[in-house]
């Protein structure tokens, strides 16, 4: 999100993308908006790739509107479609967008629109050529009247299951039969893979491109929670995240890699939407209330071994233990003095300690809540998942023991609320 770098410098860039890279990311897109301080950022971005001399891929995600705005999403397009760090997609210069489904850029339709000033504009052939694969919200039934728009598709929302809804007036009960649903299909239900094939079986129905069949991007995030109150963006409410969607939607992905070449992971930096796995930096868009505190760092780490596995076809063996921690920072029905209110589809959490252990051998993985509270496991080397309920006053600590010697432990200081001053539903993260 390049509107929340107002800050960065070009250092500031060089460290992310290194983090990044260091755990197994390849490249940003780089969603920029309409502030006129917006490309200076973009200009730095670009620099500190090439400074890096890693490879570290760039492209933009772009906005719409007026045609003031085709204009400048040409631009961005020519200014770097010769940069090194440009990422170039079967020849061509990747490009993205989150929407757009409606903009017509002055034209008699959003087709028009999108092929006249951008796809097939004279600016952009030759070495500028555009590989566009757009997020427009649209049924993918509707794919075939974007031919000459859409070089593939981009899934945002296969990231979460958000077909699964609930409100404030849901019974318990029936919260309680949706979330055995989850729990006991969540290979199926969680991380979008209706989503998936929807967009595979639209991609495909398409005539193909002139280079060949379109291309499908998947996404995957950890977390989605954002908490506007109406005298801002109006936006309240969270995605189901629980039952380890991060690795779950991983190990969707990887099994179907063959039908896909790219993956984007939701996101570096949306603090406001609390889908950030990048560090806490730059210009939080008001959304310090329930981000400052809530480092989610250990996803980042977690991406490592993944996208390892995504890009080879094969899992990595683990050569070290490592223990991740997650949970919300409150009861799911406590009751805060909050103006803003509870979010949309709260109902559908559960009160959890959720957990991801990394065994380079066989061993135990005892969770504690308290004092008097815990759970032992027996792990085989690799990954395994685990989870056990929390209420409010418990604490989170898990320690790997082997031959009757702990080897990591993991306490980290956190407290479960049961009567928060404002409504949190991100997610607080740690990691051994």
């Amino acid at each position: 999100m390049v509107g929340n770098t107002f800050p960065y410098t070009i250092n500031d860039w060089k460290a992310d993308m290194q983090l990044a890279q260091a755990n197994g990311i390849d490249g940003f897109a780089l969603n920029v908006g309409r502030d006129d301080w917006q490309p200076a950022r973009v200009q730095d971005a670009f620099e500190a790739a090439r400074q890096l001399g890693t490879g570290f891929k760039l492209f933009i995600s772009l906005p719409c509107a007026s045609p003031a705005d085709a204009a400048a999403l040409r631009t961005y397009i020519t200014t770097y479609a010769t940069h090194p760090n440009q990422f170039i997609y079967r020849n061509r210069v990747y490009a993205s967008s989150f929407s757009g489904e409606t903009c017509t850029f002055g034209q008699s339709s959003v087709p028009q629109g999108w092929s006249s000033q951008f796809t097939r504009h004279a600016d952009l052939s030759g070495q500028n050529a555009v590989y566009f694969v757009p997020s427009f919200f649209v049924d993918p039934a509707t794919f075939a009247q974007y031919g000459d728009v859409m070089d593939g598709a981009m899934a945002w929302n296969s990231a979460w299951p958000i077909d699964l809804t609930s409100n404030s007036g849901s019974s318990g009960g029936l919260v309680s039969q949706i979330l055995g649903a989850v729990s006991n299909a969540v290979q199926g239900i969680l991380g979008g893979g209706d989503t998936d094939t929807q967009y595979l079986n639209a991609l495909a129905a398409m005539p193909n491109g002139p280079d060949g069949n379109r291309t499908y991007l998947p996404t995957v995030s950890p977390w989605f929670f954002t908490h506007y109150g109406a005298d801002s963006y109006n936006k309240n409410f969270v995605y189901y995240a629980d039952s380890h969607l991060y690795p779950v939607r991983w190990e969707q992905l990887i099994a179907n890699r063959d039908r896909h070449d790219v993956v984007e992971v939701l996101t570096w930096n949306d603090y406001g939407e609390s889908s950030y796995i990048g560090p806490i930096a730059g210009a939080q868009p008001n959304s310090q209330a329930w981000v400052d505190g809530f480092d989610h760092t250990a996803f980042l780490n977690m991406t490592a071994y993944y996208a390892q596995a995504y890009k080879t076809g094969a899992y990595p063996a683990i050569s070290q233990d490592r223990l991740f921690l997650w949970a919300r920072p409150h009861a799911k029905d406590a009751n805060a003095p909050d103006a803003v209110g509870k979010p949309s589809n709260f109902n559908l959490m559960s009160d959890t300690v959720w957990a991801l252990v990394f065994a380079a051998s066989p061993a135990q993985v005892v969770l504690s809540v308290s004092n008097s509270t815990s759970q032992t496991f027996t792990v085989p080397a690799g990954v395994t998942k685990l989870s056990v309920p929390i209420t409010p006053g418990d604490t989170m600590h898990a320690q790997l023991i082997r031959a009757g010697v702990t080897v990591v432990d993991l306490d980290p200081d956190f407290t479960f609320q049961g009567s928060p001053q404002t409504y949190n539903y991100n997610a607080f993260v740690a990691a051994s």
